[in-house]
């Protein structure tokens, strides 16, 4: 995991791949608690019984849950300690190829992308793949977008 200190070092970093994730299981307690977080208690997520006759077979996990676990991925794959704020400054080109089965296992390959010079500091893309455990398709490909105050 590799650990950034100053804006200098992101930019230095910028397009360059940073690895691969632990796996992260999906479990139907999650799906509910994101429900509840959320308000959208559609079937397809929350009813297990439903589900088995639905498209998929069992329930599956919300986009906005797999896309929402992208901070956590993050920290698997690199740490920004750089001196001031970072903010969650939005997402760029959100897909989601595959469906997220419950009890799947995903994992995203992390990459830095443009490191863009802004009149408030750095603004960071930070690319992620989310791969499902023996499927083909990613999950969800995504471009995270930070802004790094100095």
């Amino acid at each position: 995991m590799r650990t950034f200190t100053t804006l200098d070092e992101v930019a230095d970093s910028a397009n360059t791949d940073l690895g691969t994730t632990d796996w992260l299981v999906v479990d139907q307690e999650r799906i509910n608690l994101f429900a509840d977080a959320t308000g959208d208690h559609q079937w397809i997520h929350v009813d297990e019984q439903r589900a088995q006759d639905g498209p998929f077979g069992t329930t599956i996990a919300h986009g906005f849950l797999t896309v929402s676990l992208l901070p956590w991925f993050n920290v698997q794959s690199f740490q920004l300690e750089t001196p001031g704020a970072r903010l969650n400054y939005g997402l760029n080109k959100v897909r989601f190829p595959h469906p997220v089965p419950v009890g799947s296992r995903l994992r995203s390959h992390v990459s830095f992308g443009d490191v863009t010079d802004l009149p408030a500091g750095k603004q960071l893309i930070i690319k992620h793949t989310l791969e499902i455990e023996g499927v083909d398709k990613p999950a969800c490909v995504a471009e995270l977008v930070v802004l790094l105050l100095p």
